[in-house]
């Protein structure tokens, strides 16, 4: 089967109609997110194409097919995640400078910003005594690096 289309995501999609189907889960690492076209397998082992035609990226929960009784859905393994809380303005402006001279892409959830772990950041949050907490965590959509130069 080939995929073309996102079909809709399941968090828009009223739970009456999601309990009416059996859900099948295809788990992606974070980074496969922004991929348009690949080979996966769903975690009943059929084999899907993905080949989207519109430019976008896939998002947890996005619904790939579906029929009267099934449902294939995108999920998300988990990544190694620097979870940062910053307790003033300060410190988070502090940090989100810090990290954007770096490149680095972050995500925010609720006051917290999460980057992918990398020991250097670590190093950085423990000098400048900002709170931080290295977790486990799947995040909705993938990290994306922003092209940039300082030429």
């Amino acid at each position: 089967m080939i995929i073309e289309k996102v079909i809709a995501n399941i968090e828009q999609m009223d739970r009456d109609e999601i309990g009416k189907r059996h859900i099948e889960k295809v788990y992606l690492e974070s980074g496969d997110l922004v991929k348009r076209i690949q080979r996966v397998t769903t975690d009943h082992g059929n084999e899907l194409g993905i080949r989207l035609a519109e430019p976008r990226d896939l998002v947890a929960g996005d619904v790939l097919y579906m029929d009267d009784k099934n449902m294939i859905v995108v999920d998300v393994h988990s990544d190694d995640l620097l979870v940062i809380r910053p307790r003033t303005l300060m410190e988070m402006g502090n940090i989100a400078h810090q990290l954007g001279n770096r490149h680095l892409p972050a995500q925010f959830e609720g006051d917290e910003m999460l980057v992918q772990y990398d020991y250097l950041v670590e190093e950085l949050l423990t000098q400048l005594g900002i709170p931080y907490a290295r977790e486990k965590r799947k995040v909705k959509q993938a990290f994306r690096h922003i092209g940039h130069s300082h030429g």
